[in-house]
């Protein structure tokens, strides 16, 4: 299977717009995170394996939960993903649960906005709050990947503290701001870890 480069992304948005254009389909409006955003973004330059749908965005209600996603749009991956070799989940919801839960407050008002044609809109996080989801999916995953994508983003010590308190309100558990603190220490932050 292939892996996602910048340009098998491009063209794998092309194609998906193409085929929801071709069949007539409602617009899909999707906020896409992870290694994907910060490829189309130009923060790394790497590969993904996937293209994670955290959201969908209504014009009435904002921020959506995007699951389950259309049977149009799960149709068009699955050509896409036949067409250009790819893996059959590369286009997933994986990462929706935990964000659901609450965002940084104006995320939505900072996304950057893509059109791929009529039918297909991806959006993707600002670098303010893509810092906040890759400092959360350090605490869920750990650090490897995620915190060399961290190191990209060049957070200023006042957006590691933001991010942190951001992480902090995600989980109620009694351990976890202690999780929060041994990650930021682990990540050079743990001079940072009084002020939260």
């Amino acid at each position: 299977m292939n892996r996602l480069s910048p340009e098998i992304l491009e063209n794998s948005f092309h194609a998906l717009a193409a085929l929801l254009e071709e069949w007539d389909a409602p617009r899909e409006t999707l906020v896409i995170i992870g290694g994907t955003a910060l490829i189309t973004l130009g923060f790394v330059s790497r590969t993904t394996k996937d293209v994670d749908i955290m959201a969908g965005v209504d014009a009435e209600k904002g921020i959506v939960d995007p699951r389950p996603v259309s049977a149009t749009l799960r149709a068009a991956a699955a050509e896409v993903a036949r067409e250009y070799l790819l893996d059959e989940d590369w286009l997933n919801t994986g990462p929706a649960a935990p964000v659901m839960a609450g965002l940084p407050e104006g995320f939505l008002s900072r996304l950057t906005w893509r059109e791929y044609g009529p039918r297909l809109t991806l959006c993707f996080p600002d670098r303010y709050d893509l810092i906040h989801l890759k400092l959360f999916a350090i605490m869920d995953q750990g650090l490897g990947r995620h915190s060399r994508d961290l190191a990209a983003l060049s957070p200023a010590e006042e957006e590691i503290i933001h991010a942190a308190r951001w992480v902090l309100g995600q989980d109620a558990g009694e351990v976890f701001p202690q999780i929060v603190r041994s990650a930021l220490t682990q990540l050079g932050y743990g001079h940072l870890t009084e002020e939260l």
